[in-house]
């Protein structure tokens, strides 16, 4: 039984593939999207337990769309942002949308924790 369904989006092909191994591993299951574009394409037609985005894909403020497109679809879903850096502003705009920051790179353990606590609030 899966422990939920989780979004992955991240440009980088390996770091995506990781992300996507590790969490199938640890019983998710994981679609993943190299794109924005491709994320809201799967964020209209499916619903998940938990969008992790990584903040720059396209633009500077992908991951924010991304993120702000499934919310427009299901208000509740929990979501967050991975980043290689952040400023006050990101960081003071995600925790005004409730969305949580990691920093890359990640501390796998810790990820699978708070993936777990996100995925349990949705």
């Amino acid at each position: 039984m899966s422990k939920g369904r989780l979004l992955v989006v991240d440009d980088e092909p390996s770091v995506l593939l990781t992300y996507t191994l590790i969490f199938n591993q640890n019983g998710y299951e994981v679609i993943g999207a190299a794109s924005a574009a491709e994320a809201k394409e799967l964020l209209s037609r499916e619903t998940f337990d938990v969008v992790l985005c990584d903040l720059t894909l396209e633009s500077s403020r992908g991951g924010f769309d991304v993120i702000e497109y499934a919310r427009s679809r299901r208000p509740e879903v929990p979501a967050m942002l991975l980043t290689g850096f952040s400023t006050d502003e990101i960081a003071d705009e995600a925790a005004a949308k409730s969305i949580m920051v990691m920093f890359k790179p990640v501390d796998m353990q810790e990820m699978l924790r708070t993936i777990r606590d996100l995925s349990r609030r949705s």
